[in-house]
């Protein structure tokens, strides 16, 4: 399977390229930014990178340090109540059910940003649970990763971490229940859009795991998708320009019961059939992601963190 990639070599020069699969990573010739592919048209980029499939491997993928696939003036954002499971999940905890109920059959989608570039984490980096929270749980969802046009070029795996009880509490609380260190993470590698035949029929999987042992593990599909994910774009995009792109995750159809919370040490597993794996380590306090800061200058910074998670 094909992967874009952001990464860094071990001179810390950050490039992006594509891995083939193989073990092979052939970098884009003069080492772009994601957000300089997002301003290609999707017709672009798909020949920019049949091009340099056509090229030499300069790269081992185990000699690089994959990165979020996103910067420049990218963002994250998230789509909520989005299949049936995520409605019934957010009127059981809150206060004020009906806000959720309505915007289930809604036109208008719940749309709301998650986070900038530098605050992303990826494979095997850290996420976390806020300790004002009794409450917490992973999102597992499909992201889309959109070109300047707003056209959907490919796809990742999110994990959109949330704080329950806080969101329950005050749906005005939303804001903090999503944004906040260690909410954000997405797969390294972007699979581009023309490989993926149809998103309306791929099995999600997320696994727990806690003290050697599975805590919690279920699987949905997004053949439950309430919505078509791919107009969600439109909404997104309308009266606002994402002069980079972006990505947006898409919602989630799994959602953990009020008896289960994420907890210090556990780690996350999903599985997006066709796209990937993500897989983070849970730790419960969001100075140990004070790194991220560093990491935007010295991105090697992240292979020493992975190593002590």
């Amino acid at each position: 399977m094909t992967h874009l990639v952001r990464f860094a070599d071990d001179s810390g020069t950050v490039r992006t390229g594509v891995a083939d699969g193989t073990g092979a990573v052939r970098p884009f010739e003069g080492a772009p930014r994601v957000a300089d592919l997002l301003r290609l048209s999707a017709g672009e980029l798909r020949a920019l990178t049949e091009r340099t499939l056509d090229g030499p491997a300069v790269f081992a993928e185990g000699g690089i340090v994959t990165l979020p696939p996103l910067d420049g003036l990218m963002e994250l954002w998230a789509a909520g109540v989005t299949y049936e499971r995520s409605r019934e999940a957010r009127v059981a905890e809150s206060t004020e059910r009906s806000v959720y109920e309505r915007v289930y059959d809604a036109e208008r989608p719940e749309l709301f940003f998650k986070a900038q570039p530098w605050r992303v984490v990826t494979d095997g980096e850290p996420i976390a649970v806020r300790d004002d929270s009794a409450l917490n749980v992973p999102e597992p969802e499909l992201g889309l990763v959109l070109n300047s046009r707003g056209e959907t070029v490919g796809y990742v795996v999110t994990d959109d971490v949330s704080s329950r009880s806080i969101e329950g509490e005050n749906p005005l609380y939303l804001p903090q229940a999503k944004i906040y260190g260690g909410s954000a993470a997405v797969s390294s590698g972007v699979v581009p859009a023309w490989e993926v035949a149809d998103v309306g029929a791929l099995r999600i999987a997320l696994a727990v795991t806690r003290g050697g042992a599975v805590a919690y593990e279920v699987e949905t599909s997004t053949s439950a998708f309430h919505r078509d994910p791919l107009a969600l774009a439109g909404h997104l995009w309308h009266a606002q320009p994402f002069p980079d792109g972006a990505v947006l995750a898409t919602g989630t159809g799994i959602v953990p019961g009020m008896d289960f919370t994420l907890r210090d040490g556990d780690t996350v597993r999903i599985e997006i059939e066709g796209v990937g794996v993500l897989s983070n380590p849970v730790v419960g306090d969001q100075a140990r992601l004070d790194w991220l800061t560093e990491a935007v200058e010295q991105p090697l910074i992240r292979r020493e963190r992975r190593a002590q998670t």
